[in-house]
């Protein structure tokens, strides 16, 4: 595992700083760890700014034929929308590097969330995987929910239909919705975490 970077690194014009350098892997139950990351859009986001809201944190990678499974259907756009709608901070993240599949610099990642008609909050570029590794992201797509205390309370897979096959969104079942569904209403996660699949997250 790569150590977390000094504030203030710069690589191919990204930024990222970290809150909380040294901090092993995320646990669902313990406290997110806190990042600043530098987006598509040119702004630093704050994990730990957002404190008060659910932060869904979903892990990218726009040639993972599972990632563009809810992509080409729309699916994961419909989610965006839904949630962002009700009150929910959602950030995708980019942990590909350099010359691996995934990898965008920011106007590619712009175009590429115009062209998909995608609306997360933002779309945080992290090309030396630290953010990615200091969640422990091991799939595209995998997902992370903070609740309003800072606490994770889901890892893991978007659904229960492990496949790249658009036709069994229709039948999945939903951990992230669920997720937030259930917290939402004050009722305890009934399913925490689940096994990630897709790619593998492209680190350097």
């Amino acid at each position: 595992m790569r150590k977390p970077s000094t504030p203030g690194l710069l690589l191919v014009g990204i930024a990222l700083v970290f809150a909380a350098g040294g901090n092993p892997a995320a646990k669902v139950g313990e406290p997110a760890p806190d990042f600043t990351a530098k987006a598509s859009d040119g702004k630093s986001y704050r994990v730990s700014e957002y404190r008060s809201k659910f932060v869904v944190l979903e892990w990218h990678n726009n040639g993972c034929p599972y990632t563009r499974k809810l992509y080409d259907s729309g699916n994961m756009q419909k989610l965006q929308k839904e949630w962002i709608a009700r009150g929910v901070v959602w950030f995708t993240v980019i942990s590909s590097a350099p010359g691996k599949q995934g990898y965008v610099t920011a106007e590619e990642e712009n175009a590429y969330l115009a062209r998909m008609q995608a609306a997360p909050t933002a779309a945080l570029l992290d090309p030396t995987g630290e953010v990615g590794h200091l969640y422990n992201a091991k799939t595209t797509p995998q997902m992370v929910v903070i609740n309003p205390q800072g606490l994770i309370i889901y890892d893991g897979a978007i659904d229960d239909r492990p496949t790249a096959e658009v036709s069994d969104i229709r039948t999945a079942r939903n951990y992230l919705s669920l997720a937030l569904e259930q917290a939402m209403s004050g009722k305890p996660v009934e399913t925490p975490t689940s096994r990630p699949y897709g790619c593998s997250v492209k680190y350097p």
